[in-house]
């Protein structure tokens, strides 16, 4: 997921540079925690945060579509084997491309970015098993919780919660339907997952106050796979060595890890957290749809009034966050 680093704007850019380019409608949306780290630095004109907005948009359809095809891996992989599989690739993947520094930080630099790598893996880890239990829309729905949480507690305007409790009602609307089909397990796992897609989002933004470009994004990555690695390869073993296996793992892997944490990386030099925590109450709707063309699964008229009512929700924070 649902879930990447924000990045820093670059080496020459720095801490002093982020601190300059926001303004202060930024800072009371994102809150005391996150403005600390001035995620938001896409000055004051609207260009900036609508391009923050395009770029969660595009993630966001990115991983849920991997999700969906993750899950046609299961039978062969398992869920553990699977996101295993996925996170290793994909940190591959992005040590090649960025080939990070790793000289000259300090401990609370490596203690920031190894927190975002085990929040990272573990989200990932923590959904795939809710998917393998329930279906992909409402484990989505559950997991969104944790950024709308978010998003009400960094939020300092009434109209910040208005529009988090409106999209909140819409998530609830929109996995309603197939609430039948939940079980314990999977919703244990589904919110797990929604806490620690709330704690990625917070990390996000502090490893990459400290990491410049992709390097925050790749060392977490590489943190991940390290947990999860030992993990799929007890449960699924050489399976995962398999050609057909490692070829469609290489294809979720860019769907579901590399392309959505890059964008979302630069969406949060653009965007303050709280309502790039909203935003994400849009992933239940594309997960929605990448479970109706990927799965089969079938949208009822009330999952689509919900849809509309996430979207208002975005749309309206989206105008919250730029005043």
């Amino acid at each position: 997921m649902s879930a990447g680093d924000t990045g820093k704007p670059g080496n020459t850019a720095g801490a002093g540079n982020t601190a300059g380019a926001g303004h202060a409608g930024s800072e009371a949306a994102a809150g005391p925690e996150v403005s600390a780290v001035r995620v938001h630095v896409g000055g004051s004109t609207g260009r900036g945060s609508l391009t923050g907005v395009g770029l969660v948009l595009a993630g966001t359809v990115s991983v849920q579509f991997g999700s969906a095809f993750a899950a046609l891996l299961f039978p062969r992989a398992g869920a553990l084997g699977t996101v295993a599989l996925r996170i290793a690739l994909a940190a591959v993947l992005l040590l090649l491309v960025t080939r990070p520094r790793l000289r000259g930080y300090t401990r609370a630099d490596w203690t920031v970015v190894a927190g975002f790598g085990l929040a990272l893996g573990g989200m990932n880890m923590l959904f795939y098993q809710a998917i393998d239990r329930i279906p992909l829309g409402p484990a989505v729905t559950l997991e969104v919780l944790g950024p709308l949480l978010l998003s009400a507690v960094t939020s300092r305007r009434a109209a910040g919660l208005l529009w988090a409790g409106l999209a909140l009602a819409g998530v609830y609307l929109l996995g309603s339907g197939g609430f039948d089909q939940l079980t314990l397990p999977g919703v244990a796992f589904a919110l797990g997952a929604g806490a620690m897609w709330a704690a990625y989002i917070l990390l996000n933004a502090r490893a990459g106050a400290r990491f410049p470009r992709l390097d925050g994004l790749a060392i977490a990555m590489s943190v991940a796979a390290l947990v999860s690695l030992p993990l799929g390869l007890t449960s699924a073993g050489t399976t995962l060595l398999e050609p057909g296996v490692l070829v469609l793992g290489l294809a979720i892997a860019v769907m579901s890890s590399g392309v959505p944490y890059t964008l979302e990386l630069l969406a949060l030099r653009r965007l303050p957290a709280a309502t790039f925590a909203v935003l994400t109450s849009l992933a239940p709707a594309v997960a929605a749809l990448a479970g109706y063309l990927v799965l089969h699964q079938g949208l009822s008229a009330l999952q689509c009034a919900a849809i509309a009512m996430v979207v208002a929700a975005s749309a309206g924070a989206v105008r919250t966050g730029r005043r």
